[in-house]
């Protein structure tokens, strides 16, 4: 199985003010997918605790696909993509092209998402958006094709545990 972890941020989700509905909603379609999500955590949209809390789930904790959800929009306080491109070696444009594409199918403001992919070290981390239906259905359109790509990565073959 795949290792997994799900990094929500939200301002109002990491002082209790919201229910975090996205993530759990993620941690879901992952578990049914044979992913093993080992991590999940709420916290505010600051680039700075963003990068640190990437750098720990990619090098620390070793997590192989990590997919974060909320501040890929245009607010001052999104900051989510800036924040993963700082702490990634490799980009991956491919799949946040994917995502946009095919959600522009259901929504003209798919293209207003700023979500973008890259990999650190062992891990590939994906912004999501923070809706739980825009992060489900963006989910869905790349789900069945990361194991292949973080086979590539990691030199293993994970295999469904079910």
């Amino acid at each position: 199985m795949i290792k997994a972890a799900v990094l929500t941020i939200s301002d109002k989700g990491s002082m209790g003010l919201r229910a975090d509905e996205t993530g759990p909603a993620i941690i879901n379609a992952l578990e049914e997918k044979c992913y093993k999500v080992e991590y999940c955590k709420i916290i505010a949209d600051e680039i700075d605790e963003i990068e640190e809390e990437l750098k720990y789930i990619c090098d620390v904790l070793k997590i192989n696909l990590i997919l974060t959800n909320g501040g890929t929009g245009f607010s001052k306080r999104d900051v989510t993509p800036e924040a993963t491109k700082e702490v990634i070696e490799k980009y991956v444009p491919g799949i946040g092209e994917i995502m946009r594409a095919k959600s522009s199918e259901f929504t003209s403001k798919a293209m207003l998402s700023r979500g973008i992919a890259g990999i650190r070290g062992e891990s590939l981390i994906v912004n999501l958006p923070g809706s739980p239906k825009g992060a489900i259905e963006n989910l869905g359109f790349i789900i069945d094709t990361l194991p292949h790509g973080i086979d590539i990565l990691t030199g293993n073959a994970f295999e469904c545990a079910r």
